[in-house]
């Protein structure tokens, strides 16, 4: 059966912590679902942080998360931003990330968007998730520079 997708208002904000805290556990704003919905809630939602998960018939909580924004740029005009994108590993390969792109392309066609984008990181651990990324027709478009000033959260 498909997964159910639907996106989290931010009273349901928890049901995505089990799944997100697997893709960036070592955040110190991850390290408890209280610190997790406040961090959420209080500061990447006022930004337009918007999450969506994926559900499947006997859990609770979400088994697959996109966590998603929409901007505005001069190099790339009016784009849908996808920050997060993860499936629990037990539920891996049962159409949970799919769900997720489908949903989140219709929203960007919805909002007028020019473009989707996401950056991903690199290494053998992430061969998985760029070959799904490929075969959802993305392509690498830019590299991504960045310059650590001060430890994670």
């Amino acid at each position: 059966m498909a997964p159910l997708v639907r996106e989290l208002p931010s009273a349901e904000t928890g049901l995505a912590y089990r799944v997100l805290r697997e893709l960036r556990g070592q955040r110190s704003y991850l390290a408890t679902l209280e610190l997790f919905v406040d961090w959420v809630n209080a500061r990447e939602r006022p930004e337009g942080y918007r999450l969506l998960g994926a559900f499947v018939e006997g859990a609770a909580d979400a088994v697959g998360v996109a966590g998603f924004r929409r901007l505005h740029t001069l190099a790339w005009g009016d784009m849908l931003y996808l920050d997060d994108l993860i499936t629990l590993p037990e539920y891996r390969g049962q159409g949970c990330a799919d769900a997720l792109f489908h949903w989140l392309y219709d929203e960007a066609k919805r909002l007028g968007c020019e473009q989707f984008h996401l950056d991903s990181g690199v290494g053998p651990s992430r061969d998985a998730a760029h070959r799904f990324y490929f075969n959802h027709g993305l392509a690498i478009g830019c590299f991504h520079f960045q310059r650590q000033l001060r430890g994670p959260g």
